[in-house]
């Protein structure tokens, strides 16, 4: 069987490349449906990654959000034309103590080899979870993504003290936005406060208990805990920012990524007692609670509607390379590729 596939050869260049596919194993055959464009996904198409990391890593295959149907299972444990959601992480051993999205090992899909912009991706099973017919097929496209913030709100939940009277959250773009969605909906008695730049974006937070503007916040203010998901040159004043108005003995959580070192107040945190830690990609346990979730609380799907941004059907090369322009202008939202190959 042959397979197509559409490569970033150079910042801003697809092209076409054809493989195999054998028929012979046991992996499951996917059509890739929609597909979302990530920060990630616009940095290597944008050149926007270091020379060394472009030249490392191109050519290779973009985008590691998406769903797709299935084309074929040899062991039957799904149907042609079962609606699937697609896991990038890809691990090759496991670990009793490290999750397998920490693995140094694993390999991730659009970082290490071939994304999801190909006619048909091939799949372990364990690299696959059914994806409900009554979930909306566009939200499902960018679930890795709400799989990230679940795995950071688990692990919150893990290493936070018992006091949660108040967590606020450091960012009001997608990341901050979903993060905070999941978050109320897992701690709804939790007082959850949004701090952020723009009055417009803040604005769909209908659901937090407070907004607040990261230049005019109340000098008594205090939480108990703090999510970071600014990422980039910002994550910064973010942090610095977070450390100030965090209780004693408070956890924060680190979301947001920077290409380069993040100075800060280390002083503060070791007066504090303060306990920091990172949250990276997510396993197939936070693709799978995402979708218990997406079923339990279905008003968590209106409220990732309110991100969706563009859909733009992908036919060929130059449909491409508009959505990625596209998406690169926006403001806010996720651009979703209707994947017609």
């Amino acid at each position: 069987m042959l397979n197509t596939i559409y490569r970033l050869v150079a910042p801003r260049r697809f092209e076409i490349a054809f493989q195999d596919i054998s028929l012979q194993g046991d992996e499951v055959i996917v059509r890739p449906t929609h597909l979302s464009i990530c920060h990630a996904d616009q940095r290597y198409y944008q050149g926007a990654r270091p020379a060394e990391v472009l030249a490392k890593k191109l050519p290779m295959a973009l985008i590691h959000e998406g769903i797709g149907d299935v084309v074929y299972d040899p062991q039957g444990i799904f149907k042609p034309g079962d609606s699937v959601i697609m896991i990038p992480n890809t691990p090759v051993e496991k670990d009793d103590v490290i999750a397998e999205n920490y693995l140094r090992s694993s390999k991730f899909r659009a970082s290490g080899f071939d994304g999801f912009m190909q006619e048909h991706v091939v799949l372990t099973h364990d690299r696959v979870v059914a994806l409900d017919p009554s979930i909306d097929k566009v939200i499902a496209a960018f679930t890795e993504l709400v799989s990230v913030s679940m795995h950071a709100v688990l692990r919150f939940d893990r290493f936070a003290h018992k006091r949660r009277n108040i967590v606020g959250i450091w960012g009001d773009g997608n990341l901050g936005y979903i993060t905070s969605v999941l978050f109320k909906a897992t701690f709804p008695d939790t007082k959850l406060y949004i701090f952020g730049v723009s009055e417009e974006k803040m604005s769909s937070f209908t659901f937090a208990d407070a907004t607040f503007n990261v230049n005019d916040i109340p000098k008594d203010m205090l939480v108990d805990h703090a999510f970071e998901c600014v990422g980039g040159a910002a994550s910064q004043s973010a942090i610095n920012q977070m450390i100030d108005y965090i209780q004693p003995e408070g956890t924060m959580s680190i979301l947001g990524v920077s290409e380069y070192p993040v100075p800060i107040n280390t002083r503060m945190i070791l007066e504090k007692g303060l306990r920091m830690f990172g949250s990276s990609r997510s396993g197939r346990e936070d693709f799978e609670r995402t979708v218990a979730l997406y079923k339990s609380n279905p008003e968590i799907i209106n409220y990732l509607s309110n991100i969706v941004g563009a859909q733009i059907p992908i036919r060929d090369i130059k449909d491409m390379n508009r959505a990625f322009e596209l998406d690169n202008q926006k403001n806010m939202g996720k651009t979703i590729m209707i994947w017609d190959k």
